[in-house]
């Protein structure tokens, strides 16, 4: 059941994978399926994350904050320059625990949706 993830999942980190293991480890094979395409269609890549936070300083800053749901400090980022670059070159350093905490909400939603589902 757990051979998919690191080819459905790109740039699957242990931590992630652990993660979603623990979560659904009480899922039939159907249920883990269903999961996954939901999951997949909600989850961040840390690569795009890096990317959009590395064009904040050239194109436009907050994008990275948008992508990860978190909409009023991306208009804040957007409306001071990333508060002035220090907030962005804060989300250069920590964009993998930024992925990861929204990765883990993701997963909680998905498992809440399959929940929801299977009543």
């Amino acid at each position: 059941m757990y051979e998919k993830l690191s080819t459905l999942l790109p740039n699957l980190e242990a931590e992630e994978a652990v993660f979603i293991k623990e979560a659904t480890q009480d899922m039939t094979d159907q249920e883990f399926n269903n999961f996954l395409m939901v999951y997949r269609g909600k989850r961040r890549d840390p690569q795009l994350i890096l990317l959009t936070t590395i064009l904040g300083f050239v194109v436009i800053a907050g994008v990275q904050r948008f992508l990860l749901g978190q909409i009023g400090m991306g208009i804040l980022y957007l409306f001071t320059a990333g508060l002035c670059f220090i907030g962005t070159i804060y989300d250069l350093v920590n964009y993998k625990s930024m992925v990861n905490e929204y990765n883990r909400q993701m997963v909680v939603e998905a498992k809440q949706m399959m929940t929801v589902l299977n009543r």
